[in-house]
């Protein structure tokens, strides 16, 4: 039974509970067990909870949600779990066996949902990459290739969902931290609009309101059903993304009508595509147009700007820096630079340079930025589509730093972010999905992009390509199922 459950999505998997052909318990015995064959490989989870997993499935108590019993994994970064470790991707947490006080709101929601945490997945440290290689844990592996990486920051829970451990998992995405995984990994990956999820009570925001936390999945009615279980906000918000008109579940099946789509494929501030990435993008813009929709070589002028880019590497370091000083105090100890990674300690030290006038007047950039960036759409279009990553998952060991060279993570990273980033500084929803798979076997993802609040367009236009061009059954090299 455990292999016929690692081809199931979430949805498919709460079925069987709700119909009573699977306990909870089962469901949860069979993805540990799943994940105590694979994870050595893969170096996906890396704080199992199976004990306190085994009770929660078992008990009268599990929440009757949407997705009652359906084993799930959080992210080591947000999504923080009372009682259990939570270290960031540093090794100045692990090395401290920091444990969170209180569940995050999200964890609550997901929780609430019927989901069954089985522990945490590997992050880089303070999701600083597109790799998922953190000193402090190790390297996680493509299921595709283990040779390469499985992305970052989200690429632990990528791994372990693209592998079969289980069907969806929790992820946040600042940069591209979860669409660059799921490019990477051949999942759908959804970064929703900024302040559509809730960071409390922990934090109001973070990284200056880049980052959201949602979820990578397997199918889009997944995506669209556990949006619906943890969207909204919570007491005390900074700000919130405008309420849905209906349910998100109902969105894919739902015709989009006939949508201006611009193509995008660069160069990009002297990122040009690889030839695979070239391939991926002709095709789906031919997809798009099969489908109905009118395809158009267009995009907004705003991401020529070359100032967004150090304007997004200053907010970063300006937030790293905090970081490190917030998790000093909840120590007790400051952090040197001998705990961290040799990019982390020169992001922060950027950060501390940086006055707090500096740091305004890149805010203002920030939002100048969006702004230009969204009269795009205004201007009559309804959805930018380019490729994820400018590139195929890169080797493991290829994304990393040195003493003498702490930038050099962050400037090779560059094609795998050059495309995503530009999102979470304005805010807009984004989904990456599996559509193109290279010559040698390795996925690469498509980007759609809509209008701030817009999630609802993109979970019908990917059910449509999903319809069209379905990869339910492709499945990795390494997966649970095999």
């Amino acid at each position: 039974m455990a292999d016929d459950l690692a081809l199931l999505d979430a949805t498919a998997q709460a079925e069987l509970v709700r119909t009573r052909r699977a306990s909870p318990r089962e469901l949860v015995d069979a993805a540990i067990g799943r994940i105590e064959r694979l994870n050595p490989t893969l170096n996906a989870v890396i704080h199992p909870a199976f004990a306190r997993a085994r009770a929660a499935a078992a008990s009268p108590e599990l929440p009757d949600g949407p997705f009652r019993g359906v084993p799930f994994l959080m992210k080591d970064l947000g999504g923080a779990e009372a009682g259990q470790p939570y270290h960031a991707g540093l090794r100045f947490l692990k090395a401290a066996g920091w444990t969170e006080p209180e569940d995050a709101y999200i964890t609550r929601r997901f929780r609430a949902a019927g989901l069954v945490s089985l522990g945490r997945t590997n992050t880089p440290e303070l999701a600083l990459l597109a790799t998922t290689e953190p000193a402090a844990h190790g390297a996680t592996r493509s299921p595709w290739d283990p040779g390469r990486s499985a992305g970052g920051s989200s690429g632990g829970a990528a791994a372990a969902v693209a592998a079969g451990l289980v069907p969806a998992a929790h992820a946040s995405d600042g940069g591209g931290s979860i669409r660059g995984p799921a490019s990477m990994c051949g999942l759908v990956g959804l970064k929703t609009t900024r302040g559509r999820c809730s960071f409390g009570p922990g934090a109001g925001e973070r990284w200056s309101g880049f980052s959201v936390e949602f979820a990578l999945t397997r199918s889009v009615r997944d995506a669209a059903g556990l949006l619906d279980a943890v969207a909204g906000p919570a007491p005390g918000d900074p700000y919130v993304a405008p309420a849905p008109a209906r349910a998100y579940a109902l969105e894919p099946g739902t015709s989009p009508g006939r949508l201006r789509i611009g193509v995008f494929g660069g160069p990009l501030r002297g990122i040009v595509l690889h030839p695979e990435c070239e391939r991926a993008l002709a095709g789906a813009a031919t997809l798009l147009a099969q489908v109905g929709h009118d395809v158009e070589q267009a995009y907004p002028s705003a991401l020529d700007e070359p100032d967004c880019v150090m304007a997004y590497v200053n907010v970063v370091a300006a937030n790293t820096a905090r970081a490190l000083d917030g998790w000093g105090e909840c120590v007790g100890r400051a952090v040197a630079a001998g705990d961290v990674e040799p990019l982390t300690w020169a992001l922060a030290e950027t950060g501390w340079r940086r006055t707090a006038c500096e740091h305004l007047a890149t805010l203002d950039y920030v939002h100048g930025f969006g702004r230009r960036l969204a009269a795009w759409w205004e201007g009559g279009y309804d959805l930018l589509c380019t490729v994820t990553q400018a590139a195929p998952p890169p080797e493991v060991g290829w994304i990393t730093s040195t003493p003498d060279e702490p930038m050099r993570a962050f400037v090779r990273s560059a094609p795998y972010g050059a495309f995503t980033f530009p999102f979470n500084m304005s805010g807009q929803p984004a989904i990456s999905l599996p559509l193109h798979v290279t010559a040698d076997g390795l996925p690469v993802g498509i980007q759609l992009v809509a209008a701030y609040g817009r999630e609802d367009l993109l979970l019908r236009v990917a059910a449509q390509l999903e319809a069209a061009s379905p990869w339910a059954a492709r499945r990795p090299a390494l997966h649970a199922a095999s």
